[in-house]
């Protein structure tokens, strides 16, 4: 079974330039995510699938001691760049067991990245044990609606597919919102929060007001707040 979903080479270059603007990213996504990671100043945060450290550059600047991990060199060279030499920053395969000792970190990021994993089950289990006991775990992926809207078929179906981005190709797992929350239920978290972002005034204010009014009537984004329970 193939497992590597990390953007390397040409992809990561592409998608590091892509997501600093495109509307989900960076107006719906991104504001949702820091919106709900609030005061992190003092704590020990994992950024996982970090990506071009957009998040980790944020958190950073929000005073967290901040470690991110990602399968693609590519696109760590980004991330510590964006981040100055004042975050850690780890090359790591997501299917694989984390590297990190059991509860080192008080929160965990992961925007945008859950659906491309296969191992789901070992990550959630991992991040359990690499948080500490009260501990939260914010994650936020392309909602399953809009999924269908973008790629057709069945709501229901799920399954892995290999979608287009620009001229490149990745590949994910579609899945429902009840199947999505439920694998985080079942990975021994607890919600506290779920949203459905709505893009944020400064893609109509600064950069297109009809997309943004477009984009308004659709779902996107969904986002959860999780905790790990205490012991």
């Amino acid at each position: 079974m193939p497992s590597d979903t990390a953007y390397h080479g040409a992809l990561g270059d592409h998608f590091a330039q892509w997501s600093s603007a495109h509307p989900t990213n960076a107006y719906i996504d991104r504001p949702a995510m820091l919106a709900l990671i609030g005061d992190v100043a003092g704590l020990d945060v994992l950024d996982v699938g970090c990506g071009s450290g957009f998040y980790s550059a944020a958190m950073v600047e929000r005073g967290a001691r901040v470690t991110g991990i990602d399968g693609s060199e590519t696109l760590l060279r980004y991330a510590e760049k964006a981040c100055g030499g004042r975050a850690t920053f780890v090359r790591h395969d997501l299917e694989q067991p984390l590297p990190f000792a059991d509860a080192a970190f008080d929160l965990a990021v992961m925007a945008l990245v859950y659906g491309h994993v296969y191992d789901r089950e070992q990550l959630l289990r991992e991040l359990r044990r690499v948080l500490r006991p009260g501990a939260r775990l914010l994650v936020s992926t392309t909602h399953p609606v809009g999924e269908q809207r973008w790629l057709g078929g069945s709501y229901y179906e799920g399954g892995r597919v290999d979608a287009p981005v620009g001229e490149y190709t990745i590949n994910f797992e579609r899945m429902t919102v009840e199947r999505f929350v439920n694998e985080l239920l079942d990975g021994g978290f607890v919600l506290e929060r779920l949203l459905e972002p709505r893009p944020v005034e400064a893609l109509r204010d600064v950069v297109d007001a009809e997309k943004y009014e477009r984009i308004m009537n659709s779902t996107h984004v969904l986002t959860v707040a999780m905790r790990r329970p205490a012991d």
